[in-house]
């Protein structure tokens, strides 16, 4: 009961604080980038409140659990890849002055079909993100109340569509901020009284032979799939929709770099707690699943206590899946608004219930895997596709119109390949199960390589405003230069 109680709570200070939101939310500006006015520090903790998905609340802890050691790199590469992010891509973007991804691709190349291909894998990237969001929350809602898994997914998708609906990003961001403090407490909370109760227990560690802390074992080529897991989540950060479309809510381009290094922050505080979930798993035994987190209260505390700390990390799990589910559905919704539909508040409001319901589909229908695996292969994704376009775009300006879209297809393409056969099909085994399951270490050299030697076997076709381009990118906005005549295309 005090489990449905918790859920019950957090859906309705998410309603109320969205509802808050609406009152700041009349233009086409607030519903897409909160009119660029977000300060860094609220800014970077609504961008931690979606980006600690389902995968980080839950799946990491179930991983560390299942694989020991070698998973530490998730938390690492998740929260490396915003260093990547801070060096490469922030300010620049920023500046570019556009909304979406693919409003930067349309800038920097000056071409829509370039535009038209990035949209389509926008929306790739968001849904398979939200699947398993929506998978996970039928999975807890399960557990906590014994009803069927597709009531959790209805429910996180309907209180996310009235969200996103009313306020979009100008309430979607009030929303964020509050649900990453919500989640840091309904970890760390329980986490000290687990502590005292380890303690108070003499302090138990692995039984005698568990290869748990040993690196690199345990699996069928190991070394290339931690590498590759490495590569995904360095590389893959940048290219996730919902995570970039914060920096266009920040004023200016030195107020995103603040924002960046704040996130860091938070997101180095926020990963020093699933590897101890994960341990005190492993300690006492528990069944290797993603329900450890939810489990592991009242496994090591018991009672009263342990049934309101259980209460408080499902609060905590449930903030999880309708932080980072509103946000990539602003994303997927703003993006098919813009190029499928005809721009504004009203196509932005089709939009959200389109995102909404195709990733709610899948989750009924496909293969449930750990969902801190399914979110890696998004973030696989990412990086075989929209890292190359980002760092390429805006740090080098020979990259033509045919290698960018050769690029997107070919790296995107692959990396997409491989995670409709994980997802749907297998598992396989050997080779072929590494290098579909963890395809990072061959399909981003492959994007990279693809677009570099298209572009430079097609010089004719360099954009012939990339001069131009090159120095919004680069130049501050505090210098008022002519930023040109470009602006998206629903502005």
């Amino acid at each position: 009961m005090s489990g449905i109680i918790a859920v019950v709570i957090v859906m309705l200070a998410t309603v109320l604080i969205g509802a808050f939101g609406i009152r700041f939310s009349r233009t086409t500006s607030d519903f897409y980038v909160a009119s660029r006015t977000v300060s860094p520090l609220w800014n970077a903790s609504a961008i931690g409140g979606e980006y600690l998905s389902a995968a980080s609340f839950l799946g990491i802890a179930g991983l560390i659990l299942a694989h020991g050691a070698d998973m530490l790199w998730l938390p690492v590469g998740w929260t490396g890849g915003y260093l990547v992010l801070l060096v490469l891509v922030s300010a620049p973007l920023r500046r570019s002055g556009a909304y979406t991804l693919p409003d930067f691709a349309e800038a920097r190349l000056e071409s829509m079909t370039v535009r038209r291909v990035s949209s389509v894998l926008v929306v790739l990237i968001g849904w398979l993100y939200l699947m398993p969001q929506f998978q996970s929350a039928g999975l807890v809602f399960r557990t906590i109340t014994g009803a069927p898994a597709w009531a959790g997914c209805l429910l996180v998708a309907v209180v996310v569509a009235v969200n996103v609906l009313s306020g979009g990003m100008r309430s979607i961001t009030f929303v964020q901020a509050f649900q990453y403090w919500l989640k840091l407490t309904a970890l760390a909370v329980p986490l000290v009284f687990m502590l005292l109760a380890w303690r108070a227990d003499g302090a138990p560690g692995l039984a005698p032979g568990d290869t748990w802390a040993l690196p690199l074992h345990g699996r069928d080529h190991v070394v290339y799939e931690t590498y590759s897991l490495i590569l995904a989540t360095f590389l893959g950060t940048m290219g996730l929709p919902h995570v970039l479309v914060r920096f266009y809510t920040n004023p200016d381009g030195r107020a995103a770099r603040r924002t960046t290094l704040v996130v860091l922050s938070l997101l180095g505080a926020f990963y020093l707690i699933p590897a101890a979930y994960g341990y005190l798993g492993r300690v006492y035994g528990l069944p290797e699943s993603d329900m450890v987190v939810i489990a592991l209260p009242d496994r090591v505390i018991g009672g009263t206590l342990g049934e309101l700390l259980t209460a408080l990390v499902t609060a905590g799990a449930f903030a999880a899946f309708l932080s980072t589910s509103s946000g990539l559905t602003v994303s997927v919704a703003g993006v098919i608004a813009q190029d499928i539909l005809r721009g504004g508040v009203r196509s932005f409001r089709i939009a959200t219930v389109l995102a909404v319901v195709v990733p709610f589909v899948l989750a009924g229908t496909a293969r449930s895997l750990p969902v801190a695996t399914v979110v890696g292969l998004a973030f696989a994704v990412a990086a075989s596709s929209f890292c190359p376009l980002l760092v390429l775009g805006i740090w080098w300006r020979r990259l033509t119109t045919a290698g960018a879209m050769a690029g997107l297809l070919v790296g995107g393409g692959l990396a997409c390949v491989a995670v409709l056969a994980t997802i749907t099909g297998g598992p396989y085994d050997g080779w072929t199960g590494a290098l579909l399951s963890q395809p990072a270490a061959w399909t981003v050299p492959v994007a990279f390589a693809v677009m570099i030697l298209v572009s430079l076997l097609t010089p004719s076709r360099v954009p012939p405003g990339v001069a131009r381009t090159m120095v919004r990118l680069h130049t501050p906005e505090t210098l008022n230069v002519d930023r040109g005549d470009w602006r998206p295309r629903s502005v």
